[in-house]
């Protein structure tokens, strides 16, 4: 194996796997580590790469030719695609280790911040040293780093739940929300709820929106109520509605009060429509300006990084007011056709009009048909006076249309256990 003989697991998070033609297949997300019955430290079996479409495999210690900092290459273009589940024995490193309160043979109490492990001259690997980092009860300033072995570390053999969070946060927080969101339904309830909570509200709410209803119910109740009422506040509206919807209507009521009435306002409004209808999908707060604005203005306002492709892709125009209920809803410009036209030009002479809106009853199924027949990734929602009450996006349409576990990891079907599969070429 052509590869540093010690390797810092924390700093392998995120590393692109590739297959020996160099296309890259995964990424990693942990290792794993068999305890042993001796003193001995535990031996590295191998590390858990994410795979396409969120699915964790194993890859064998055994199968990979290079690691360091950068990538990490097989030797083998053929994976067992069997879904990862951990034995009774074995431990995931950065999971259950990193953030571990522990103490050295010195007395001196830490926390783990990253785990090592090393290659013999026999070609096994184990994890040998241990970065623990000093408790100190002076608030200014970080304990002094230790970097020991294994054996001089007590704690690491026992997996309660003396933990912080801070080492794991870090190593997942360059990770997309909906990585993250998959990353916490690995972690047991207790640690999943302390990492959540851990988080800032904007992170929080962004992951939340990736997780399966069960998982959201469970980590917004895990929250006091005002916190979780700041979180409901940085969700989009139709996100929150949605989660609001699977609380019981007292605790619905609480939070709703909590929250800022402007932003407790669009979310009232969406609770109130049937389940299944465009007004119970739809987003209310769609890209919204005057016909008098230009096209420079309305490149200008898709550009802004906190929305989403869908929702950025086209600008609704109506007259004032421009928040919903807006006045008379006039057309809408796709972004291409911006791009198009003179950035003087104003939207009221690019508007187009001539694609009935929806209502807020029109029935999901109705929805999806008209949408794929126009090619569509919005189309307005409009009240009985004509005013624009929202947009439907095509992932509203997709998140009502899967099955409502489709975000569960345990509910997806895993491959058969002997599904050894050649790789394709392309991106992974």
């Amino acid at each position: 194996m052509s590869t540093p003989n010690r390797v810092y697991i924390a700093r392998l998070a995120g590393v692109a796997v590739f297959d020996p033609n160099g296309d890259q297949v995964g990424r990693v997300r942990d290792a794993v580590a068999r305890m042993r019955p001796t003193q001995r430290p535990p031996e590295v079996v191998g590390l858990v790469a994410e795979m396409p479409m969120r699915r964790r495999i194993f890859l064998s210690i055994n199968r990979i030719t290079s690691i360091d900092a950068d990538a990490v290459v097989l030797g083998s273009g053929t994976l067992n695609l069997r879904r990862f589940e951990k034995r009774p024995n074995e431990l995931l490193v950065l999971q259950e280790l990193l953030d571990r309160r522990v103490q050295l043979d010195t007395g001196q109490a830490g926390s783990v911040v990253d785990v090592a492990m090393e290659c013999s001259r026999g070609g096994e690997w184990a994890l040998t040293r241990v970065a623990v980092r000093e408790q100190t009860s002076r608030l200014a300033r970080r304990g002094h780093l230790h970097q020991v072995e294994w054996d001089r570390v007590r704690g690491l053999g026992t997996l309660g739940e003396n933990r912080g969070t801070a080492n794991l946060l870090a190593v997942l927080e360059d990770m997309r929300p909906a990585d993250l969101a998959n990353a916490l339904q690995d972690l047991p309830d207790a640690r999943r709820n302390e990492v959540a909570a851990a988080l800032d509200d904007e992170r929080l709410a962004d992951v939340l929106g990736e997780l399966p209803e069960h998982d959201q119910v469970e980590i917004l109740a895990a929250l006091d109520r005002e916190r979780a009422a700041d979180v409901l506040e940085e969700m989009d509206p139709d996100d929150a509605a949605d989660l609001l919807n699977e609380l019981p209507p007292p605790e619905q009521d609480v939070l709703l009060d909590l929250m800022e009435p402007a932003e407790a306002t669009p979310v009232r409004q969406l609770l109130r429509y049937a389940s299944g209808t465009a007004g119970s999908v739809m987003t209310s707060e769609p890209v919204i300006l005057p016909p008098d604005a230009t096209v420079a203005e309305a490149l200008a306002r898709i550009r802004e990084p906190q929305l989403s492709p869908a929702v950025a892709a086209q600008v609704f125009v109506t007259r004032a007011p421009l928040t919903t209920p807006t006045g008379r809803y006039l057309g809408m410009v796709h972004f291409q056709a911006l791009l198009r036209e003179p950035p003087a030009d104003l939207l009221g002479g690019v508007v187009v009009n001539d694609i009935d809106p929806l209502r807020p009853t029109t029935p999901l199924p109705e929805i999806t048909r008209r949408m794929a027949t126009y090619d569509l990734v919005a189309m307005p929602v409009v009240d009985r006076s004509m005013r624009l009450v929202g947009a439907v996006t095509v992932d509203d349409v997709l998140d009502h249309s899967l099955p409502r576990d489709w975000r569960d990891r345990d509910a997806m079907t895993a491959a058969p256990a002997d599904d050894d599969a050649p790789l394709d070429g392309g991106n992974g």
